[in-house]
């Protein structure tokens, strides 16, 4: 047909005629398994193994995409790089080459995640790169028209193939033979002749091989490789050639071009020649390819298109048009039918038709269609092999038409019904096949009454159902005779788009997201039900009780009546699942074989290898059919989900069973069984004592929870188990517990709260025998004992409380003694008139003698796997022991004891060491402590007298307000003279060891100590100092912020304050000892520095000569190297100002040389210096005199008081805190640096530490 010249091409389908280059959107027919959106993708590569597809983008970019689930697996490259316009995966190892518009070729790890090398020597874009199947060799070509091969383990150049007149766009190697062909814009195809590679190949590994390798290399690229040579030249295009590759088994090559021709070439041994010339593209062909397990050829175009062709027929098959844009790429699976393109917009993953086989189960049958040719029987109980039962028909184009589906009836037991669905172009069709149940045995062919129907369903044991083009469903009869028609039968707003089986008399209508189930004995709908991607496959239980509605990566369950009981959802495609003979539903996603029970658990049964679609797991066995269509069954380990159907049916002599069985992981079970509530389970299986004591803590199971304690002895453990049994009441329990734990302070609270008044007696005297002062003065206090209270305050020196206790509580006779002690007048005056005395509250029940005091507790589930029946049995009250009781502490006889009455402990129960340094056995043991007398009262010491027992440095007296004293030995250690500038500091650091509490209106705030570790229980108290070394360094950071700055005087005053406050410094070892004296060091350099530059700032502008003289005394200070630098540039600058040039010189030479200990100095500076050298250099003179020798600057003393030199052999004093050096003449003065102590006094020197 030709019209305004254009000629348009129509093949037959059927009955029809259509157009040969029809496009029919990508997602209608394409099976799309993976799309993904990013920049234009200009090569492509799938992985041999694993599920990724690896993707060049345009934007520089490389991504390695899993298929299975969508996803990002990793990214490489840099956008500055250029575009990548091909990549390939190696085979087997674990690299990917890539090409692109930088010229290299680079070579990846995608294990190491990292650019392993780069292959360099093209001279312009780099077209395509691939590895070879067998030989360690990756082939390259480029736009500088030639190709090169290359050996990735030698990382070198092998050979470099020159002939195309133009940029080189393809060359791929030949899968078997040594053959490659290459595709360029010169207009030609071109087959090479490889096989001299293997020569060279080999001579690359030796080490001599690369003495005249660049000779070769260079005589190559002129007149070409004589390791590959030209075998065939392929002309015939009209314009460039984008891309040439091989047919896998045969000897044919396919080309597509800029002229948007496809052609099909044959070569023999001594020529090639054009076979066939494809039409169909409208634009250039920029990728093609044979398909290596169909005889199929694959193209992509500039034109939107991606279009299948008969490689046999030489035929257009089908047109995919890209609304995204532009095809760029295509690539096939080696092992799978997955095909890939590139476009525009990124990359998109399909097949062209369905892998799964289209099998049904029915009893102990499966019935399959095998090779899409017959339908056969398998019997799956005693043999894998099928027998053929009837052909089915042939489509007339297998991209376009086919079988969709498979379906038996399973309402009708007495004869074989199989319905076998297509889909047509113009619609779809049905084969229909009734034969009796011996047809399976084998020996016939059944005869397919056929009709036409998108989709096709058994309604009853006799009638089927046929969804309409016009949505009308239809009810036919076995002899395919119409007897009823349905028109909407779900209602308006209800478009049927598809048909499921629903039962008797029922049917699953799908629409987009919805399934309704149709009863069409009453033409309504019995439920709905939302399935998330719509619904796919249709799997009912054996009993027709449960059924599982399954999409893409998601699975709805419900009853018979569409009533919801669970929805899962997978990140990988599920591809189909059976029932379980127990009413568990068992399904198979790409990687694994799961199950799920109607109540919402799942787990993973196995993992597999290939995808499986699962026909009927039954007995611990699962068959299954494969996508090569074989039927196989694998044993399965059923013990978890039987489990936890059990569990939940509260079948609970099953649940033992298969927990005994030892076929479960136990852990797994154990966590189930505590999250449904049921950890009195789990403990009947549990070894483990840690494991056994959290679960019957969680099950409240008290006695099992103490004997796995005993095991474990862990002080964590013991304090749980207090808890628990406190919150359930369990006296006895927690008092052996905190026993064992020795938890003294909430034991007491125990008796206080229970009113056992006369253990918290004993409690105070065992308190008293262990010297606890603290838990002395509570337990006095509940119980209500003044005399004891007052003698813990009057021996912890509360001297004036202890006081005030005794007047209002009537103890006379303890007054005189302590009246000696405070001014009795004051204290009388805040005491009240009409003080009462403090009585603890009086219990209102008391316990009898061995009788408990325990809450009522329910008894365990131990008899939840002998009682009869499977139901539970309620639990019963605990059997325990009677309370622990007291000894007598005034009867030795009395036999009994604290210990631990669940286990029968006699010997004394847990209280250990804290009742006496050797404390064993009973509370019988404890002597009785003699009533408190006025004659043996002990007024004790106070805190402060406390922590200057054991240390009494400066720091120490300060903070316990013994100035004097501090003074005192300050004097001694340091000769002080000055104490004025200590007065700021020893009040901080008085008040810093304080703190105030206040009590009361009106009256005065309690003043409290505060202890270096927090506490005052322990017996090396020592108070809150101040000036750490940490806060002495950050004044000294301060000081030399100043001096950075520029502020001398201000970094003066910081410096000296440091120094000040170092005699009120404590070292806690000997490395901070050390930096504290270091500080000493530092603050002395930089106090007589600072004092230097202010004297000098100070001076007038006549007095050059003395400005010169303390500028060049600066810098001969030891300071940091970055000030030192500093005072070295300001002795250059000003000794170069006044014109004394050899001085000047010599500082200039110390910067430039980095001498002094300055290191290298900034560009900048050592510039100037070198400048300022030169100019002094050739003047070479000094216009005042300065006591200053230049050449002995290390050497040099200077006195830090009149700062003036000291000669090394004149006498000098030194203070004997700080260091300072002085002339002789300033003995006796007050050193200026530290304004402290007498410069040539003899001292002991400071202390940082106890001896």
């Amino acid at each position: 047909l030709k019209a305004q010249g254009a000629v348009a091409r129509f093949e037959r389908s059927g009955a029809r005629w259509r157009p040969a280059d029809a496009v029919t959107p990508l997602r209608a027919l394409m099976l799309v398994k993976c799309e993904t959106k990013s920049e234009r993708v200009k090569g492509l590569c799938f992985h041999p193994t694993l599920p990724w597809i690896l993707a060049g983008l345009h934007s520089g970019n490389i991504e390695i995409w899993d298929y299975r689930n969508n996803s990002l697996v990793d990214k490489f490259g840099s956008e500055d790089a250029g575009p990548v316009r091909s990549v390939c995966f190696h085979l087997s190892q674990p690299l990917f080459a890539s090409g692109g518009d930088d010229n290299k070729v680079q070579v990846w790890s995608y294990k190491l995640r990292r650019l392993m090398f780069t292959l360099q020597g093209h001279l312009d874009y780099v077209r395509s790169v691939q590895f070879h199947d067998e030989h360690p060799w990756i082939i390259s070509a480029s736009d500088d028209n030639t190709m090169r091969v290359w050996s990735w383990q030698a990382r070198s150049c092998l050979a470099v193939l020159t002939g195309h007149s133009h940029y080189v766009m393809s060359a791929r190697f030949h899968p078997r033979e040594d053959l490659v062909v290459s595709a360029s814009l010169d207009q030609s195809v071109r087959v090479w002749d490889t096989s001299g590679l293997h020569k060279t190949g080999k001579a690359s590994h030796d080490p001599d091989a690369g003495k005249d390798k660049s000779d070769k290399t260079a005589v190559g690229a002129i007149f070409g490789a004589p390791e590959a040579t030209v075998k065939h030249v392929c002309e015939g295009h009209t314009k460039g050639v984008n891309w040439a590759d091989f047919h896998p088994t045969l000897p044919l090559i396919v080309s597509g071009g800029d002229d948007m021709l496809i052609k099909i070439w044959r070569m023999e041994s001594s020529k090639a020649w054009e076979v066939e010339t494809l039409r169909g593209h409208h634009n250039n062909v920029s990728c093609i390819m044979f398909l290596p397990r169909r005889e199929i050829i694959l193209s992509a175009s500039e034109d939107h298109t991606i279009r299948v062709w008969d490689s046999q027929r030489h035929s257009a098959l089908k047109t995919f048009s890209r609304k995204e844009g532009r095809t760029w790429a295509c690539v096939a699976h080696r092992t799978s039918n997955l095909l890939a393109v590139g476009h525009d917009q990124g990359l998109v993953v399909f097949k062209l038709d369905r892998e799964r086989p289209l099998a049904m189960r029915n009893a102990s049958h499966l019935f399959m269609v095998c090779d899409r040719e017959s339908i056969q029987a398998f019997d799956l109980d005693r043999s894998s092999t099928g027998n053929t039962l009837a052909q089915c028909r042939r489509p007339s184009n297998t991209l376009t038409s086919g079988m969709q589906s498979l379906q038996v009836n399973m309402l009708n037991t007495s004869e074989i019904n199989i319905i076998v669905s297509y889909t047509e172009p113009e619609g779809g069709a049905y084969d229909l096949f009734v034969a009796p149940l011996s047809a399976t045995r084998g020996g016939v062919n059944i005869s397919a009454k056929q009709g036409t129907g998108k989709a096709v369903a058994f309604t009853a044991r006799n009638r089927f159902a046929v969804l309409q083009e016009n949505g009308a469903i239809g009810i036919y009869s076995l002899q395919n005779e119409l007897s009823k028609r349905l028109d909407s039968p779900a209602g308006a707003d209800f478009s049927t788009e598809f048909i499921f089986p629903g039962g008797n008399n029922r049917l699953l209508l799908k629409s987009g997201d919805r399934a309704a189930l149709f009863d069409l004995t009453s033409n309504k709908v019995v439920g709905e039900l939302h399935v998330g991607g719509g619904v796919r496959y249709v799997a009912w239980s054996q009993d027709g009780k449960n059924v599982a509605l399954i999409s893409k990566t998601g699975v709805v369950l419900a009853d018979k009546n569409a009533a919801h009981l669970h929805s899962l959802f997978e990140t990988s495609r599920i591809k189909g699942g059976a029932w379980d003979e127990n009413g568990v539903f068992v399904y198979a996603t790409m990687s694994h074989v799961k199950y799920c029970l109607t109540n919402g658990d799942g787990g993973i049964i196995q993992s597999l290898k290939e995808p499986i679609y699962i026909t009927q797991v039954k007995g611990q066995m699962m068959h299954y059919v494969n996508r090569q269509q074989e039927v196989k069954k694998d044993r399965i380990n059923c013990a978890e989900y039987l489990v936890k159907l059990a569990l939940e049916q509260r079948r609970f002599n099953d649940v033992r069973g298969w927990m005994t069985s030892g076929r479960l992981c136990g852990n797994v079970v154990i966590g189930y069984l505590k999250q449904k509530g049921f950890p009195e389970l789990a403990l009947h299986f549990v070894e483990d004592h840690r494991t056994r004591f959290n679960l019957a803590l969680e099950y409240a199971h008290i006695e099992e929870a103490m004997n796995s304690a005993k095991e474990l002895d862990d002080a964590q453990c013991w304090n749980r188990l207090g808890v628990e049994a406190l919150r359930q009441g369990n006296q006895q329990v927690v008092e052996s517990v905190y026993l064992r734990a020795k938890s003294f302070d909430v034991l007491s609270f125990l008796y206080l709260v229970t009113g056992n008044t006369v253990k918290l007696g004993k409690m105070l005297k065992i308190a008293e025998k262990r010297g606890d002062l603290v838990a002395r003065f509570n337990n006095a206090l509940m119980v209500g004992d003044a005399e004891s209270r007052l003698k813990v305050c009057a021996e912890t020196g509360h001297v004036p409380l202890a006081y005030a206790i005794a007047k209002t509580h009537g103890l006379t006779e303890f007054l005189p003694k302590l009246e000696e002690q405070v001014n009795a007048s004051v204290i009388d005056a805040h005491i009240p008139k009409n003080a009462r005395y403090l009585v603890p509250p009086v219990p209102l029940f008391r316990s009898a003698k061995g009788e408990t005091l325990n809450w009522p507790m329910t008894k365990s589930t131990e008899e939840i796997f002998t009682r009869s029946g499977n139901a539970p049995v309620p639990m019963q009250a605990l059997d325990v022991d009677d309370e622990p009781d007291f000894v007598d502490i005034d009867d030795p006889e009395d036999g009994g004891a604290w210990g631990d009455t669940m286990a029968e402990a006699a010997a004394g129960g847990g209280w250990g060491d804290d009742l006496n340094v050797e404390l064993e056995g009973d509370l019988a043991q404890v002597v009785e402590v003699p009533a408190a007398t006025v004659s043996n009262l002990v007024v004790g010491p106070s805190v402060q007298e406390k922590w200057l027992r054991s240390r009494r440095l400066p720091a120490d007296l300060v903070a316990a307000g013994e100035f004097d004293e501090a003074l005192a030995v300050l004097r001694r250690r340091l000769s002080l003279i000055n104490a004025e500038p200590l007065e700021p500091l020893f009040r901080e650091a008085y008040w810093a060891a304080c703190s105030t509490l206040p009590v009361a209106p009106q009256c005065p705030p309690l003043r409290y100590p505060l202890m270096a570790e927090g506490c005052m229980k322990g017996t090396g108290q020592v108070p809150q100092v101040l000036f750490t070394s940490e806060r002495v360094a950050e004044m000294v950071k301060d000081g030399h912020r100043f001096t950075t700055q520029g502020k001398f005087a201000d970094a003066l005053a910081r410096f000296r304050c440091a120094l000040q406050a170092l005699p009120l410094s404590v070292a806690s070892d000997a490395d901070e000892e050390r930096r504290l004296t270091d500080m000493v060091d530092m603050c002395r350099q930089y106090g007589v520095a600072m004092r230097l530059e202010v004297t000098r700032k100070a001076l007038g502008p006549t007095q050059v000569a003395r400005s010169v003289e303390l500028a060049a005394f600066l810098a001969c200070c030891k300071l940091l190297p970055q000030h030192r630098l500093l005072t070295l540039r300001v002795a250059m600058s000003t000794a170069f100002k006044a014109q004394n040039f050899i001085t000047a010189a010599a500082f200039a030479r110390v910067l430039v040389t980095g001498g002094l200990g300055i290191g290298s100095a900034p560009q900048d500076v050592v510039g100037q210096a070198r400048n300022l050298l030169a100019a002094c250099d050739q003047k070479g003179t000094d216009a005042h005199a300065i006591r200053l020798d230049v050449k002995a600057i290390e050497e040099f003393r200077m006195c830090a008081g009149s700062f003036v030199p000291i000669a090394p052999t004149d006498p000098t004093v030194v203070c004997p805190f700080c260091g300072s050096t002085f002339g002789h003449s300033y003995k006796g003065k007050l050193c200026e640096t530290c304004q402290l102590c007498e410069i040539g006094a003899n001292a002991l020197g400071i202390q940082f530490r106890p001896i």
